[in-house]
C-alpha cells in the first residue's frame, strides 16, 4: 500500500477550451449520424484504470470530449501515460502511481471517484473538490460516507479532498439513501481491492455503471448485481490490464432523434443504444415522434411534437440530464407541457435562457410548465451546463434569425464532435 510519490515529473495539462461561442440558425437536418462511446461512462472506466498498474487499452473512445481530455491530464499528472490515437486509448505506467493529484485546471466531478480509486489502491489519496455541471444536491456526504464506512479518513483541507486508510479497505455494507450513480460506482471501486465482501444496498442500476462492472470483470473484479435491491463486490488484491469498448452515448443518441424530430428532419442514427432508452422512447413515440428501429440504427423521419407530460427517475426512467431536451420538445409543441424533476428539482436554470428565445414557461414547486406553440425567435443566450447548452443549439435550429450561445465550451464537455456532425447534418453552426 505505498502512497509516497514516485518516478519522475508528470506531463504538462493542457487548456481544453473548446468553442467560447456558437452562432446557430434555423437549419433542417437530414443524413447519417454515428453515436460516439458514451462520456457518462467512459470518464468512469478512465477512472478505473488507476486501480491496475497493467496496461488498459479503451475502443469506441471520444478523444474530443472536453471532460475526457481534462481526465486523461489528471491521470497523467497522477503518473500514468496515455497515448490516444483515432477512437482508442492506452493507459501504461511507467512507474508507480502518485497518490495527490495536484490539479490547477478546471475540475471535474469525478474527482471523488479518482479519490476512490486512489484510497482502495494506495491507502490515500487527494484530489481537488470536484467539478462538473452546477445542479442543485450534488453534495459529496455519500463518497464520504462510504470511505469512512469502509476504514478510511476522509478530511478537507482547502479545496483538497483527503482520505486515508490503514492497509487495505474493509468491505462492509454500505445503505445507500438515495439511488446516486457516483455513489454506486464509488462503492464499486473501492470495494474491487477492498478486503472481503462490500454490499452495496439501494444501488443505482443504469448503463453506465453496468459498463463500469463489465469493465472491472474484464480486469478480474469479482462483481455480482442483483437488480436495484443491491450489488456485491468481494474484493480482490489485484487486478489486470484489459482491453474493452466503450458503449455508445445514449445522451447524445436521444439529442439526434429530438433534434430531427424538432426540425422536420430526416436523420439515421447508427450505433443506437435502444434498450437503454426503452422508457424515453415509449413517451417520445406517444408525443408524436416517428422513428423506426433497424439492426444497427434508429431511422427518425420527423413526426410532429405534441406536449409531454414526464417525470426523471432512476433508470430505466427518464434520466434528469434528458429533461432539458424534453423542454425544447415541448417549446416546440402546441399546449401545455409538464416537467417534474424528482432529483434535481432547481434545475430548470435553462428555462431563463429560453425565455431569451420566446419560449414561454413557469416554474412551480419542482415542476416547470412549458406554454408551448409560440414561435421562436433568435437570441443571445448561455449555456449553463452541458445539457442546458445542447438543448439551447437544438433551440436555435428552429427559430428564426440567429442564436447566439456563449459558453459553448459546455456542450462540447459532453459531445464528441458536435459542430462537424451536425454541419454534416446540413445543420448551420459556427464556432464565434
Amino acid at each position: 500500500m505505498g502512497s509516497d510519490v514516485c518516478g519522475g515529473q508528470a506531463e504538462t495539462q493542457s487548456a481544453h477550451n473548446g468553442c467560447s461561442s456558437y452562432i446557430v440558425r434555423r437549419s433542417r437536418l437530414q443524413g447519417r449520424v454515428r453515436v460516439s462511446g458514451a462520456k457518462n461512462s467512459l470518464l468512469k472506466l478512465l477512472t478505473a484504470s488507476i486501480l491496475t498498474s497493467d496496461c488498459v487499452q479503451l475502443t469506441n473512445y471520444a478523444p474530443g470530449l472536453l471532460d475526457a481530455q481534462i481526465h486523461v491530464d489528471m491521470l497523467r499528472v497522477l503518473g500514468k501515460k496515455c497515448e490516444v490515437v483515432g477512437e482508442q486509448i492506452q493507459i501504461t505506467e511507467p512507474d508507480c502511481v502518485i497518490s495527490d493529484l495536484n490539479w490547477q485546471g478546471r475540475s471535474i466531478r469525478n474527482t471523488l471517484l479518482i479519490l476512490g480509486a486512489l484510497v482502495t489502491r494506495t491507502g490515500r489519496g487527494a484530489v481537488p473538490m470536484p467539478g462538473g455541471c452546477p445542479l442543485g444536491g450534488r453534495g459529496i456526504d455519500l463518497h464520504e460516507m462510504i470511505m469512512r464506512e469502509m476504514g478510511a479518513k476522509v478530511w478537507l483541507d482547502g479545496n483538497t479532498l483527503h482520505a486515508e486508510s490503514k492497509g487495505r479497505l474493509k468491505g462492509t455494507d454500505i445503505h445507500l439513501r438515495i439511488r446516486s450513480t457516483g455513489a454506486t460506482e464509488n462503492a464499486i471501486i473501492c470495494g474491487s481491492l477492498a478486503e472481503g465482501i462490500t454490499r452495496i444496498w439501494n444501488p443505482h442500476i443504469r448503463p453506465e455503471i453496468l459498463d463500469l462492472v463489465g469493465f472491472l470483470k474484464s480486469m478480474g473484479a469479482k462483481i455480482t448485481v442483483y437488480g436495484q435491491e443491491r450489488i456485491e463486490v468481494e474484493g480482490v488484491e489485484a487486478l489486470m490490464g484489459t482491453s474493452y469498448r466503450v458503449l455508445p452515448d445514449n445522451m447524445e443518441a436521444i439529442t439526434w432523434l429530438v433534434a430531427s424530430v424538432v426540425t422536420d428532419g430526416d436523420i439515421e442514427i447508427v450505433d443506437f443504444p435502444y434498450e437503454d432508452l426503452e422508457v424515453p422512447l415509449i413517451f417520445l413515440r406517444e408525443s408524436g415522434a416517428r422513428f423506426f428501429q433497424s439492426e444497427n440504427s434508429m431511422i427518425v423521419r420527423g413526426g410532429r411534437c405534441y406536449p409531454v407530460e414526464i417525470s426523471t427517475g432512476p433508470y430505466p426512467g427518464i434520466n434528469s440530464d434528458m429533461q432539458p431536451l424534453f423542454a425544447v420538445y415541448g417549446a416546440c409543441a402546441r399546449g401545455e407541457s409538464r416537467i417534474v424533476d424528482l432529483r434535481f428539482a432547481d434545475r430548470y436554470g435553462y428555462a431563463d435562457e429560453l425565455a431569451r428565445m420566446g419560449v414561454v414557461s413557469t416554474v412551480d414547486g419542482n415542476m416547470l410548465k412549458i406554454a408551448g406553440g409560440s414561435p421562436l425567435k433568435g437570441a443571445r443566450v448561455t449555456a449553463t451546463d452541458l445539457r442546458a447548452g445542447v438543448s439551447l443549439a437544438l433551440a436555435g435550429l428552429c427559430a428564426d434569425g440567429e442564436t447566439i450561445i456563449d459558453n459553448a465550451w459546455q456542450i462540447e464537455r459532453g459531445y464528441e464532435g458536435f459542430v462537424p456532425k451536425l454541419r454534416a447534418l446540413g445543420g448551420s453552426i459556427e464556432c464565434g
